[in-house]
């Protein structure tokens, strides 16, 4: 049997298809699941499964149901999905759900993303563990009888996200859409349909393969062609979504990319405009700029650690608006605090059609910093390394904090953070400083020391 703690991370489940994950694991899996849910409400009733265009996918989605049936839980299988389409599905229906997807990881991989009722995120402190040992146990038999129905929730899930954003009204707009032959393909024409936008769509067919590149925008090389036809088509912004289309990235006019800190910037200052007073969550590697303009903007901001339910579980305690991370999730309030590339574009789209200048003018005033992205170094002391970096800067002036590795600031505002990884040898370097020649210093110095 696969060790399961290969395949169980922090947030999902994740594996090489036949290799780590297979229709009887995820039967287990399902049934595992189904018992977690009547163990904490007895009176659950079902949950909603979706998957995206991988080729495991389906299969794997029904083994799952199957599991989930056999302990007396109903499915409701709404198909192909985007990730924020199974969160949507969560929320309205009141369910917990199961969405079948590897995100922007290679074809070879599936696995699975887990919520409870309201799309509120099952992760290994919230769960993923216990799911764990229970299949590791052997999953007891379940009474049975549980049914599948399916139930499309494509065009609500459009309705929904219009009426969050209505950009009805702005002016018209060419914008070019590459989906990376990810779920993008196919909620992308739902929800843009009959906009004041001309969208010129690049590479929409689904196909699991990813024939074209990674469905993985973080990656500059997946941005490339996305930035060719914009400049050579004359459009006013383009649009990359990953796998699973929950991550969004935009690239301007000139087909230069926009930073995730200045598009949660954007969408702060919009949110707060409806919920004035609200606090917006950040995680630490997100942009100086960030804080600087949500207190401009009358706003509460609000640092946490890097990942989803660090963010999820912040905007719950404080009630915030809007949240974002370096990584281009944003979660919104009005969208069961889950995140949603699709309604982050709404907010970029409806933001450039509401004024007249281009994409690049209208982003300026949210991009005050140059930053370095993130930098790997395989390091295999970590501690003693940040700890050299610490007394380094230490007689430096620089101030430190821990809230998720180190955070170094120094007394020129610029700042830089050091974290390790959970699962591998890294250390992973963001910099930030007033222009990308003095990132460029402060990156090789941090370097020249981690890499010792």
């Amino acid at each position: 049997m696969t060790d399961l703690s290969s395949i169980v991370k922090a947030y999902d489940i994740r594996g090489v298809v036949g290799e780590q994950i297979d229709a009887a694991i995820v039967r287990d899996l399902g049934a595992a699941l189904a018992r977690l849910l009547l163990a904490e409400t007895p009176d659950t009733a079902a949950v909603a499964v979706g998957h995206d265009m991988r080729d495991s996918s389906p299969g794997l989605a029904a083994a799952f149901a199957d599991g989930v049936t056999g302990q007396g839980l109903d499915v409701v299988s709404i198909g192909l999905a985007s990730t924020d389409m199974l969160y949507y599905a969560s929320g309205t229906l009141g369910l917990p759900g199961a969405m079948f997807t590897a995100s922007h990881n290679p074809a070879k991989y599936n696995g699975i993303k887990l919520c409870r009722a309201g799309a509120t995120p099952i992760g290994q402190d919230t769960g993923l563990v216990t799911i764990r040992e229970t299949v590791e146990g052997g999953v007891p038999a379940g009474r049975g009888g549980g049914t599948v129905t399916e139930q499309d929730m494509l065009t609500g899930y459009a309705s929904y996200l219009r009426d969050l954003v209505d950009i009805s009204d702005g002016r018209p707009l060419k914008v070019v859409v590459d989906a990376g032959n990810g779920m993008g393909g196919h909620t992308v024409p739902a929800v843009l349909a009959g906009l004041p936008l001309e969208v010129v769509p690049l590479y929409f067919e689904l196909d699991g393969t990813f024939p074209n590149h990674e469905a993985n925008p973080l990656d500059p090389a997946n941005l490339v062609d996305l930035q060719k036809r914009v400049v050579e088509v004359g459009a006013d912004i383009g649009l990359a979504f990953d796998g699973d289309a929950d991550r969004c990235f935009a690239v301007d006019e000139r087909g230069e990319p926009i930073s995730p800190s200045a598009i949660t910037a954007l969408v702060a200052v919009r949110e707060l405009a409806k919920s004035p007073g609200s606090a917006v969550i950040h995680n630490l590697i997100t942009s100086q700029a960030v804080p600087e303009i949500v207190a401009e903007h009358g706003g509460r901001a609000v640092r946490t650690r890097v990942g989803h339910s660090f963010i999820k579980q912040t905007m719950a305690q404080t009630d915030a608006v809007f949240g974002g991370e370096h990584s281009a999730h944003y979660y919104f309030r009005d969208f069961w605090r889950a995140d949603s590339g699709m309604l982050a574009a709404l907010h970029v789209l409806a933001a450039l059609g509401e004024q007249d200048g281009p994409l690049s003018e209208l982003m300026a005033a949210y991009s005050r910093y140059a930053a370095s992205g993130e930098i790997n170094s395989t390091v295999h002391d970590q501690a003693g390394r940040v700890a050299a970096i610490r007394e380094i800067y230490a007689a430096r002036g620089a101030g430190f904090d821990e809230l998720d590795g180190l955070t170094v600031a120094l007394p020129d505002g610029s700042w830089f953070n050091l974290r390790a990884s959970n699962t591998e040898p890294l250390l992973r370097l963001n910099v930030e400083a007033s222009d990308a020649a003095a990132v460029a210093r402060l990156r090789d110095d941090v370097l020249a020391v981690v890499r010792a």
